[in-house]
Parts: structure tokens; sequence; C-alpha cells
């Protein structure tokens, strides 16, 4: 098995203990956690879709619950086996619950089922106050502590009428 390193990314981030902990989680963690199989699908600049093949499940059975930054995705086990003699399974339909991180300011606008593939949109929605936005510069003397507000509200009221 081949090891990675990834203390040289770390050594200049501060503050990115968390994305080392799942970095290093997913490394090591087990096949069994591969249930159900799913694909992460970048559509646009900010939006995504989360596939999941949850074959054998309807939407009752499944709950999805966004969290802070979690998307957590159970399907309870279809409780329709009575009197049914399998042969052969190959068909999983076992209860599962899989956790998704989600970056900050993501969200989940909706969820679909067809086919037996559930699908999540997911679009990342930024605050307007914590957009960038161009702040101007301009020539003149050094501002005392005194104008800086007064300077900092100019700029804004400008920055509205461009």
């Amino acid at each position: 098995m081949n090891t990675l390193d990834f203390s040289p990314l770390f050594r200049t981030a501060i503050g990115f203990d968390r994305l080392a902990r799942m970095l290093e989680t997913a490394r090591t963690a087990p096949d069994s956690q591969s249930y159900p199989p799913y694909n992460i699908e970048k559509t646009g600049e900010d939006s995504y879709v989360l596939t999941m093949a949850v074959a054998g499940f309807g939407p009752d059975d499944i709950e999805v619950v966004a969290r802070e930054n979690t998307l957590t995705v159970s399907g309870r086990a279809p409780q329709n086996e009575e009197g049914r003699a399998f042969l052969h399974r190959g068909i999983a339909g076992r209860a599962f619950e899989r956790r998704f991180v989600l970056a900050d300011h993501i969200v989940v606008e909706g969820a679909t089922m067809e086919n037996g593939l559930l699908q999540l949109s997911l679009r990342r929605v930024v605050p307007e106050a914590l957009k960038p936005r161009r702040i101007a510069v301009q020539a003149g003397r050094p501002l005392t502590v005194d104008q800086q507000p007064a300077l900092a509200n100019e700029q804004g009221e400008q920055a509205k009428a461009a």
C-alpha cells in the first residue's frame, strides 16, 4: 500500500487542522464504507450534483439531512420482505448512512429519485457581505485615525453607486 505524507502541505497553512484530519481519515478508511456507491459531479461554476445508487429503496426509505457543514444521507432497509424466498440476493437492501462534509456556503437545493438513483442538487451561495469587493486607492496624504471611518463610509457609498 502506498502512503502519502501530507505534512509539507500543512507546514505553511494555518487553521487547516480539520482538513488534515479528514485527509488522514479518508486515507485509512476501510473499504466497507463504500455502500451505497455515489458520484459527485461539478455541473457549473458553483453547482454540484451528488448521485447515489440506492436500488431497492423508495423515497420514503431515504432521509436527507443538512446540518451545519455536514450532509447526511441515510436509508432504512425496506420492510416488504415477508413471504419472499431469495435463491440469490445481489441487490443490497441493508440500511446505510453516508456523511459528506460540505464546504462553507454550500446549500442543498433539492433531491430527486428516479430509476434507483438519488440525486441531490447542491450550490455554493456566498452571502454578499463575504464576497470580495474592490477598494479604491486614492492619492493624497496619510489618513489620521479620525478620518479612516469617514473614508470607509464614503468608499462604501461609491461602491453602491457603481
